[in-house]
This record gives C-alpha cells, sequence and structure tokens, in this order.
C-alpha cells in the first residue's frame, strides 16, 4: 500500500504543481470510501471527507465497466423536470444532471443532436465562457470529444448522441487548455458535475457538492480535474453544476446532496432540460 501511494504521487507531480497538493493526492488516495454495486458491472463509491482541497468535501460517483449491459443516452424534456424523474421515465438504472439549459425556456444552451436529429445549438455565450467540449454516447460506447463553432458548423455524425458541455478537463491523461474560458468559472469553488472515461474502459459519473458551509465546499475546475486525475480519468468533461448537481440510483435515489433548496439533504434537485442515463 504505502509503495502504491508514492507511485500515485510522483505519477501525479504534473497536476499538484498548481493549487492542488500532495496532501490532497494522498487524502483521495487512502481516504476510506464507502463502496457498493447496484448491479454487475456497476460501483457506486463515496467519500465525505473534512479537508480536502482547504475544505470539506461530499464526492459520489458511479462506475460503470466494460462488463457491464448497460447502454448510455440523454433524456431531455423542454419543460423541465428532476434528474430522477426523467430518469425513471425512461427505466434508468443510474442518471446524472446534463449539460446547461436556459433556466428560463427550458431548451439546452448547448450542441445536443441525436442521430440525424438537430435538438440544439450551442449558444454563443456559452461558446465564449465554457463550452469545448461534447459527449458521443452510442450503446456502450463513450467519447469525450474536442469542440468548437467550426467543428459544430460542420459536423456532419448521424449516428449516436452529442451532447456539448464544458469545459474539457483531461484529455489522453493530461490538463485541457482552459485559457479561452472564463476566469471565474474555471475558479471558483461550486458544486460539479463530470462524466470522464478511463484507460480500462470504465465510464465514470460523479458529481461533488457544494454551497453547504461545515459540509461541502465545491471545488474549483482545477481541483475537479486533480480529483479526477487521480481516480484514474483519461479523458474528462465538465457538466453543468451548481444546483443542478444531481447522482441518481435506482431503488437509492439521490445520492449526493443538491442545493438548491439550501438545505444538506437528498431533496435539494433542481428541474433541468437533460440528463445522461445508463439503462
Amino acid at each position: 500500500m504505502k509503495r502504491f501511494v508514492l507511485l500515485a504521487i510522483a505519477c501525479l507531480a504534473c497536476v499538484t504543481a498548481q493549487a492542488q497538493s500532495a496532501a490532497d493526492s494522498l487524502a483521495i488516495v487512502t481516504s476510506k470510501w464507502s463502496t457498493s454495486s447496484p448491479q454487475k458491472g456497476v460501483v457506486y463509491k463515496s467519500l465525505r471527507i473534512d479537508n480536502l482541497y482547504k475544505g470539506p468535501q461530499s464526492i459520489n460517483l458511479i462506475e460503470i465497466s466494460r462488463s457491464s449491459k448497460l447502454r448510455l443516452a440523454v433524456a431531455h424534456d423542454n419543460r423541465m423536470r428532476r434528474t430522477s424523474d426523467m430518469a425513471q421515465g425512461h427505466n434508468a438504472a443510474v442518471a446524472i444532471n446534463g449539460t446547461f439549459y436556459n433556466m428560463r425556456e427550458g431548451n439546452s444552451t448547448c450542441f445536443y443532436k441525436v442521430d440525424k436529429e438537430l435538438i440544439d445549438s450551442t449558444t454563443a455565450y456559452e461558446a465564449a465562457i465554457r463550452v469545448n467540449g461534447a459527449v458521443h454516447l452510442q450503446g456502450r460506447k463513450v467519447r469525450i470529444l474536442d469542440w468548437t463553432r467550426d467543428i459544430e458548423r460542420n459536423y456532419k455524425g448521424n449516428k449516436g448522441t452529442v451532447l456539448a458541455a464544458g469545459p474539457i478537463m483531461l484529455e489522453d491523461g493530461c490538463k485541457a487548455d482552459w485559457s479561452e474560458c472564463d476566469e471565474g468559472f474555471i475558479k471558483t469553488k461550486h458544486p460539479r458535475s463530470a462524466i470522464y472515461t478511463t484507460r480500462d474502459g470504465k465510464v465514470v459519473l460523479l458529481t461533488v457538492d457544494g454551497r453547504s458551509s461545515g459540509n461541502a465546499a465545491g471545488m474549483s475546475i482545477p481541483e475537479l480535474m486533480h480529483l479526477i486525475r487521480v481516480l484514474g480519468g483519461y479523458d474528462a468533461l465538465n457538466l453543468d453544476g451548481g444546483g443542478s448537481t444531481t447522482l441518481w440510483i435506482e431503488g437509492a435515489g439521490v445520492v449526493n446532496y443538491p442545493c438548491d433548496n439550501k438545505k444538506f439533504d437528498h431533496e435539494g434537485e433542481r428541474r433541468v432540460s437533460n440528463c445522461i442515463y445508463a439503462y
């Protein structure tokens, strides 16, 4: 165990050189995560920790391995519904909230296409401050893609679902470029949601709670990237966060602590436009 921890810290030197310390890496690696398996090929992990990135953190994640028969898809409803309701309506096993959306109109503010049907496009505002990536879902296959206005204009793919979001945090295991993203969005601690893949083919849905003094501080994008990198992430994409952050499991319900009701409980789900689910 000691050898593994030292090796992990050494390998992460390139990402701990910023605000994240070796102590943060050590805390992630050595903390006792609560672990269960809702079904074959799926692992649910959670961690409450008093001091990570200079504050308390509440982290929940779902790992979907290659051995799982689950397929991933996007559910959407412009009337806006809770992630848990959309997930149950699609007979999902697990779900996480999706991308950014117009809270008045209910539509996604990011590119969203299912097979040949274009549903929404990325607004100029989203493209300017944070949306530089997308997730492509096709059955059991999940890919994190670079995404720009030019790529979007010229995108001809007509198989599977593409949902833009951002920023991309990891590409091939290395820190992505956020230089053109809004600095405030990158550096401020918020509740966060993310989807990432690992070298061995796992797909992971992850939430970090926040906006709850003494319980969950939330994370900046560099901190979230560091966490995912330590956990074995290879390609990673930030999703909508804040009050939208929700992780749901069939039979268990909402397992994180959504903050839209300003309470640290499982009842504060916000109505959203879309979610990513596995079925």
